[in-house]
């Protein structure tokens, strides 16, 4: 089992919204960089677990943990012409762009960006490099057991 974080703004889906969703399930779509949709095609299996982090808003952190319920396939909005998605240049018979679909394991306290800066535990963490703009990035099994255990505790 590998380990990710997962950057959603919470304008556009919180983890409050997951929890409201039926199955409390949501498709993550619209990513548009290559590398994070790499790590979905290529690496993500149904079963991996995921912090759900709130990014681009004022409190920037790790709102929740989901789990990968179900593998990378053909992300619809690049398809449809009126999505702010859409890529003309991807085909059905060609897409390329994916989504896998998370399901909430549970909601946490936030874990501000602030706060995970300040654990020397967490100094490798990608979410924190200077520059690190990709929406979905691993988390070294060190980490993930450091900011379950540690920052968010037992459910």
């Amino acid at each position: 089992m590998r380990y990710w974080l997962m950057k959603s703004e919470p304008d556009d889906v919180s983890i409050d919204d997951l929890a409201a969703m039926p199955k409390q399930t949501v498709a993550w779509y619209g990513v548009r960089n290559y590398q994070a949709r790499n790590f979905m095609r290529d690496q993500m299996e149904v079963g991996d677990q995921a912090f759900f982090y709130h990014s681009s808003c004022a409190k920037p952190g790790i709102a929740g943990i989901v789990r990968i319920s179900k593998a990378a396939y053909p992300d619809v909005t690049q398809f449809d012409p009126k999505s702010p998605y859409y890529d003309p240049k991807s085909t059905s018979e060609d897409p390329r762009w994916l989504n896998v679909e998370v399901k909430l394991e549970r909601k946490t306290r936030l874990v501000s960006l602030t706060e995970l800066r300040t654990h020397p535990e967490l100094e490798q963490m990608r979410v924190l490099q200077k520059g690190n703009r990709l929406s979905i990035t691993p988390v070294d099994p060190a980490e993930w057991d450091f900011v379950t255990r540690t920052l968010i505790g037992a459910p």
